[in-house]
């Protein structure tokens, strides 16, 4: 089974967010069910600046109404992996990988027509075409609608993160060509955003956890699209993300000041120690360590969790922030952090290295998410001993399990999106924390737990086969 992957970014090339994490260790999961996956990304000013001795391999044409561009093709082997990177005008464009959404939209659909074109120029025929979020989704349209012979192959799509449609790209759709929907599903203002279009064309549409996929098919999670994925019910799943435990492993982990594993907990405690040193706190065993590792948004919840702590005024704590976003959130977190240092720290960067201390010395990692499609810190953090206290929504839900009693449970859940529901939570893992052996019990069966890509993989595997199926038996054979 060959199958192109279509996506903006994958690790270890491109790294922004979870996007990245996906279609950069999926495909390596997926060969060993047998699936040859070919991974095509831009080619973004900044990696040709990585990769300047990289000589094209192919040039294709990206057809328009108004005439042909030409797209560069280049590839590299990545830690096993095939990667065609895709140049030309308006990816150098806009070299940022994400920016303003008319030149990301004109980017992006020149990216996907190049990689489908690559395809067919390198004798390279897919037998699935698997797109990733917005920016691939077009891709999908222009199988469907340009006659250049797709109509056969079987088109997935895979929505990360349902709010972002691409809004913004529809001057851009209508420049490659590609028409609004006609699905009467779809309000009008969906027709000519590029993920609504992509999804009325895909075969089938997945989200990366069950709980989501249910969830956007209901007016609180649905962005105004709930009826339309409603009606795509049978044709929409939920696949639950995974991690690489070999990436993600406290046992090898070079960043630690003392590296661990599920039978040897008690190192851990050099890692928090360590921790308290850096910022300058009493270096007291017994006192929780909380920490968030996110992007400073307001999905993010962020604000919840400042609030709640500001509730637990009665209660010992150390609290860790890491990471940039939304300036008023950063506004908010400086001025937490601030008023609270001698407990509190704020750290405004993406900083890998410390983020992998945070998740081996924290005693509990937060994610009190208003929505999360799945997540990746609360999977990091079980595999790390993080106890996770988290919301329960999306991803969330599917992967924590909420501590029941001394034998059952990996983290702590609250559903209201408010600080009294986060601050009584918190309050109930404090009090579990005070029992080493509980706690201990927590943070192994935390770490026990099995969220490697697996799983993951054989659910895809299983859906390529099925939708290469449907689409021959629809065609004639």
């Amino acid at each position: 089974m060959k199958v192109l992957f279509l996506a903006a970014e994958a690790t270890p090339l491109v790294k922004v967010g979870g996007l990245a994490d996906v279609a950069g260790e999926l495909p390596r999961a997926l060969a060993r069910h047998g699936v040859d996956v070919q991974l095509a990304l831009p080619f973004y000013p900044g990696l040709k600046a990585e990769l300047a001795g990289l000589r094209p391999l192919a040039t294709v044409e990206v057809p328009r109404p108004d005439g042909v561009q030409t797209a560069t093709v280049h590839a590299l082997e990545v830690d096993g992996r095939r990667v065609w990177l895709i140049g030309g005008e308006p990816i150098d464009a806009a070299p940022a990988v994400y920016g303003a959404p008319e030149q990301d939209a004109a980017k992006f659909i020149f990216f996907g027509i190049g990689a489908l074109q690559a395809c067919r120029s390198l004798g390279w025929e897919p037998e699935v075409v698997h797109a990733h979020d917005w920016h691939a989704a077009p891709s999908l349209a222009w199988m469907r609608t340009a006659s250049f012979g797709w109509d056969r192959t079987p088109a997935l799509l895979t929505v990360h993160n349902l709010p972002y449609m691409g809004t913004g790209g529809e001057a851009a759709l209508a420049g490659y060509g590609l028409r609004p929907a006609d699905d009467p599903q779809l309000p009008d203002w969906a027709r000519q955003l590029p993920l609504p279009l992509g999804m009325s064309h895909a075969d089938w549409i997945t989200t990366v956890s069950p709980s989501y996929a249910g969830e956007i098919q209901t007016p609180a999670f649905g962005c105004g699209l709930e009826a339309f994925l409603a009606s795509r019910a049978g044709r929409l799943r939920g696949i639950l993300n995974g991690i690489d435990p070999r990436v993600w492993n406290p046992g090898a982990d070079a960043a630690l000041e003392r590296r661990y594993a599920i039978d040897s907990l008690e190192y851990r405690l050099t890692n928090k120690t360590a921790l308290q040193r850096i910022f300058g706190w009493p270096e007291h065993g017994r006192t929780p360590l909380l920490a968030m590792i996110t992007r400073l948004d307001v999905q993010k919840g962020v604000d919840l969790a400042l609030d709640a702590l500001e509730a637990l005024q009665d209660v010992r704590w150390q609290f860790i922030l890491l990471g940039r976003g939304d300036p008023a959130v950063e506004a908010q977190a400086e001025a937490f952090a601030a008023a609270h240092r001698d407990r509190a720290a704020f750290i405004p960067q993406f900083d890998p290295f410390l983020s992998r201390r945070i998740y081996a010395g924290a005693d509990m990692l937060l994610v009190p998410s208003r929505y999360e499609p799945c997540g990746l810190a609360q999977l990091i953090g079980l595999r790390y001993g993080a106890v996770p206290v988290v919301r329960a929504t999306g991803g969330l839900r599917d992967t924590v399990e909420p501590y029941a009693s001394e034998a059952q449970g990996t983290g702590f859940l609250f559903d209201r999106a408010d600080p009294q529901a986060l601050a009584d939570s918190l309050r109930g893992a404090i009090q579990v924390h005070a029992d080493t052996r509980r706690w201990a019990g927590l943070q192994r069966r935390g770490m026990a737990a099995d969220f490697s890509w697996a799983a993951s993989a054989a659910e895809y595997s299983d859906l390529y086969l099925q939708a290469s199926a449907e689409r021959r038996a629809r065609s004639g054979g």
